[in-house]
């Protein structure tokens, strides 16, 4: 392999109630493959072909590899299905292969901030993915709730802070802006 590595990987957190969390992870990975960097992004909770991410990495980004590990439908919080729980935990086993094989220089686990406070993975298998990373592993953990030992362990927390969204005229999620 002769392609140039991080030097040094850092983990980043992007939590909060407002727009755009997964949107700053993609700018991201978009700005790493400029650089010749290869990203593998991971959504949990996930699994509509829909998302426009999807359709341009399969169309324009080789160097963006994404896999989702969850239903079409939302999760039920109070109640998960075992199959929720069952994608979530071979999304995590995924990640942490892909993690620790290092073949990729950024990897965004989209979503997990939400899967660990729904108990569909464990708080401590993040925390030891986040401590056993490879050093030249940029990793990226998105989605609301992030758990304050996951803020504790990162080393760039971005809060996104909700202040006003068409959702609160009606507006329904747009395809190409929200998804």
């Amino acid at each position: 392999m002769n392609r140039r590595r991080l030097e040094k990987g850092y983990v980043h957190v992007y939590t909060g109630n407002g727009k755009g969390k997964t949107t700053a992870a993609l700018g991201l990975a978009l700005r790493a493959i400029g650089h010749g960097y290869r990203v593998f992004m991971l959504q949990f909770m996930k699994g509509s072909k829909e998302y426009g991410e999807i359709k341009a990495a399969e169309k324009y980004l080789a160097d963006l590899t994404i896999v989702q590990s969850g239903l079409e439908t939302f999760v039920d919080k109070e109640n998960p299905s075992p199959e929720d729980i069952a994608l979530a935990r071979q999304g995590l086993d995924m990640a942490r292969k892909v993690i620790m094989e290092g073949n990729y220089d950024l990897v965004i686990l989209d979503e997990i901030n939400v899967a660990v406070d729904f108990d569909l993975i464990p708080l401590d298998a993040v925390l030891d993915l986040i401590r056993n990373k490879p050093p030249h592993v940029e990793l990226i953990l998105t989605g609301r709730y992030a758990h304050p030992k996951i803020i504790k362990a990162a080393d760039v927390v971005t809060e996104m802070h909700l202040i006003n969204h068409p959702y609160y005229d009606g507006v329904e999620a747009r395809k190409g802006i929200e998804y």
